[in-house]
């Protein structure tokens, strides 16, 4: 099992890689909040927001290229906006008939369409510099730290750890399978389409009861071991001098594009 298939967070020792998760968290969520209540049309607002996280992405050795890639999970926020430009009132820009139908596309709807695809690539870029930046279980830590519920933090932290074991046995069964779809020689290996989907749900269906035992016995040793709903890390969580500083300077940041754009 290759534990990178999920983990995003990239070692490294700059200066936000230093700053304690708290920090980091606060300082994505006001970039987030400051991206959002921008209006539309704010273009050099947007340039600005952009700049910023692509100058704090080059402080932490972030390649361009990495927080571009990985932002793109942005574009299915784009999806959810897409009917705005033919529904939204507003001069018309391109009309297209289509026998008794037409579509219309306004200004209004372009811009507003365009806002939304441009905050929701924003705040994930936000995002992915924290992941990339902080281990998931100090961003766990965390959010204790910042009085989230334990509720919440618990659930978090035991869906990250155990996915890693849900992923290993989902590859044990694809291995069990290819194992069994051997073929002669000279001929193709391969089932018809139907007994592949059975095949295909019967995986499925394996995998789930896999995860019932596992979990029961994952529970019965954690039980075993004196759990009490604390989450423990090795890595000391304390503000330092520098972590004010920084999050007194993000404060600072955030409000720029507000007031340059």
């Amino acid at each position: 099992m290759h534990f990178d298939a999920f983990d995003s967070y990239l070692p490294g020792s700059s200066p936000v890689h230093r700053r304690d998760p708290r920090v980091k968290i606060v300082c994505c969520l006001l970039f987030i909040l400051s991206a959002v209540l921008l209006p539309d049309g704010a273009w050099t607002g947007f340039g600005l927001a952009w700049l910023i996280v692509l100058a704090i992405a080059l402080w932490g050795g972030i390649a361009p290229s990495v927080l571009l890639r990985r932002s793109l999970v942005a574009a299915p926020f784009a999806l959810t906006a897409l009917t705005l430009p033919f529904t939204l009132p507003g001069d018309p820009v391109a009309h297209w008939s289509l026998g008794r139908f037409a579509l219309t596309i306004s200004d209004a709807g372009i811009l507003r369409f365009s806002g939304i695809v441009i905050r929701s690539w924003l705040a994930v870029q936000a995002a992915v510099i924290l992941t990339t930046t902080t281990q998931f279980p100090d961003i766990v830590h965390g959010l204790r730290h910042l009085r989230v519920p334990d509720l919440i933090t618990g659930i978090l932290a035991f869906m990250y750890r155990y996915l890693f074991v849900l992923a290993d046995e989902a590859l044990r069964l694809l291995r069990a399978r290819d194992a069994r779809s051997a073929a002669a020689p000279g001929r193709t290996a391969g089932l018809p389409l139907r007994r592949r989907a059975g095949v295909a749900g019967g995986m499925v269906g394996q995998l789930f009861l896999r995860s019932l035992d596992r979990s029961d016995r994952v529970h019965r040793a954690m039980q075993a071991r004196g759990y009490a709903g604390e989450l423990l890390t090795m890595n000391p969580h304390v503000m330092a001098r520098a972590d004010w500083f920084a999050l007194a300077a993000a404060g600072a940041v955030v409000l720029l594009p507000h007031i340059l754009g």
